[in-house]
């Protein structure tokens, strides 16, 4: 039977997301409408490049009617409850600048699985090694490799993604033309489920995920390193050298298996981020992910996109977050007793 404390943990932890998810959201909102410039006139002028055309006499009833459609109709405060009411009861996020009159939702649906893809892979690759490397590092703590590792992992694991991404592009994609420097498969084969556009998609995702993994697997080697240490020092891991148990044994199934427990929730939390994350990444590869999306949306001063982009971000780092909030007193009598 599911005690009062639990029920009461679960109210209050779905609560705070509700809040926290409104006001992020509209933080988000107001925020926007403090950059300078005109989201319509910015809409005529792409219109003016994408078709190569001049619209010399726009009136106004042309502007009532983008800014209807856009939701930039009067004061701030009318625009807020008009988006309100379309994405929460009608969960529609509006038209989009970029590929208008399509909906947001639909230009965020045929971007999402390029980055979750990418992203999610890089993520679990990244964190797989990071894992692997930190407890055999922490396992010859002291010893040279220990000491090499880690200062290697301090130092690279503070360059930022996208300056890796650059030296990378620059190195393997125009020096020595390895890899292909942009897109996300060649444009000389047929999109889906065969060989040849699987082999392209993996071979242009190599350069942009190389660029996340090596960096982030530091950083996880980094933490995985500080648990090992400390669990070496436990009283059943000196028990079970005591009891000659072969280090292999030792290694695989009291070291390792503990240290995923902590890092199994950082996991969940940097899944969360994949939809927020590494956008200068794809935007160097003009990957086209939601990343690179955003940064156009930004370009065009395209409210309702950069809206729903970061709405769905929010949503998924929250999500994220509650989920691993509830699962905890499962896992964790200590936060049942709490």
């Amino acid at each position: 039977m599911v005690s009062k404390r639990i029920i009461r943990y679960i109210i209050i932890k779905v609560l705070v997301y509700l809040i926290t998810l409104f006001v992020a959201f509209s933080i988000v909102f107001f925020f926007l409408r403090l950059i300078p410039g005109d989201p319509v006139s910015r809409f005529i002028r792409l219109i003016e490049q994408r078709y190569s055309i001049q619209l010399a006499q726009v009136t106004q009833e042309i502007i009532n009617e983008y800014k209807r459609k856009f939701g930039l109709e009067g004061d701030i405060v009318t625009q807020y409850v008009s988006y309100l009411k379309r994405v929460f009861l009608e969960f529609d996020l509006g038209p989009s600048f970029l590929n208008f009159p399509n909906p947001v939702q639909d230009l965020i649906a045929w971007r999402l699985p390029w980055s979750i893809g990418l992203l999610g892979a890089a993520t679990l690759i990244s964190w797989a090694i990071g894992i692997i490397a930190g407890t055999l590092v922490g396992w010859k703590r002291g010893s040279k490799i220990d000491s090499i590792m880690f200062t290697i992992s301090l130092c690279m694991s503070q360059v930022p993604f996208y300056l890796l991404a650059l030296f990378l592009v620059m190195f393997l994609a125009y020096i020595f033309t390895i890899f292909p420097p942009r897109w996300a498969f060649s444009p000389t084969v047929t999109p889906g489920l065969n060989l040849a556009f699987i082999s392209s998609v993996i071979y242009h995702a190599t350069l942009p995920s190389l660029s996340l993994i090596l960096i982030s697997s530091l950083g996880w080697l980094i933490s995985t390193r500080a648990i090992t240490i400390t669990i070496l020092g436990e009283d059943y891991l000196l028990f079970a050298q005591a009891k000659g148990l072969r280090k292999i044994r030792i290694l695989s199934r009291y070291l390792l298996r503990n240290t995923l427990l902590p890092q199994t929730t950082g996991l969940a939390m940097s899944l969360g981020f994949i939809v927020n994350g590494f956008y200068l990444v794809e935007w160097i590869f003009s990957y086209p992910g939601v990343g690179t999306l955003l940064v156009q949306a930004i370009n065009a001063l395209d409210y309702n996109t950069v809206q729903g982009v970061i709405l769905i971000s929010i949503f998924t780092v929250l999500t994220a977050n509650l989920i691993i909030d509830l699962v905890y007193p499962l896992i964790d009598p200590r936060v049942r007793g709490e």
